[in-house]
């Protein structure tokens, strides 16, 4: 299934009309972006799949859904939903956020764009090339092994609030991902 969706989340991120990335772990991506597809219904699925096919590809172990974590990104993104503003819970987990304007969006395109990212990411000088990196390098974080994910539609037409949260959480400077 990985490969199956990840084609079509790179050319969606191709066709990506205007994307601003922030430093602090945070994509917000403009409504000239496609819609729709993604990977079917199963939300967990979703949020997985492209994730564990880039860990697998590189021979680490894949990322579990834990319902624990889940329940935290859930209450994170509920308090998200009057501002939806990206803003790190500053909670015990690694976090990945996500913005989108308007409504439709889904968890594959939030996650094909974190690993949009990849190119960016120098692992031979474990930085970034100038621009952002760190939501890739938080999913393809070794000791990272579960993750919870969660999306809401903010009020008044504020776009769409993804986060996904990892356990035990990675991006530690000077230390490599992987």
């Amino acid at each position: 299934m990985a490969s199956s969706t990840c084609p079509r989340a790179w050319l969606a991120i191709g066709l990506l009309a205007v994307a601003v990335l922030f430093s602090s772990n945070a994509v917000v991506v403009d409504a000239g972006y496609p819609r729709g597809g993604g990977g079917g219904g199963d939300i967990k699925g979703q949020f997985l799949s492209q994730q564990n096919g880039v860990r697998a590809a590189m021979g680490l172990p894949p990322l579990r859904w834990d319902e624990r974590v889940a329940s935290y990104a859930r209450w994170y993104a509920q308090s998200r939903r009057n501002d939806c503003a990206l803003v790190h819970s500053s909670g015990p987990y690694g976090e990945n956020l996500f913005w989108g304007s308007g409504t439709g969006w889904s968890p594959a395109q939030a996650v094909g764009a974190w690993l949009a990212e990849q190119p960016q990411y120098n692992y031979w000088a474990n930085s970034c090339n100038g621009r952002m990196c760190g939501h890739y390098t938080q999913i393809v974080w070794r000791q990272s092994t579960r993750v919870g994910c969660a999306m809401v539609e903010c009020y008044n037409g504020k776009g769409t609030f993804i986060t996904c949260n990892y356990d035990p959480p990675g991006n530690y400077v000077g230390m490599r991902p992987y």
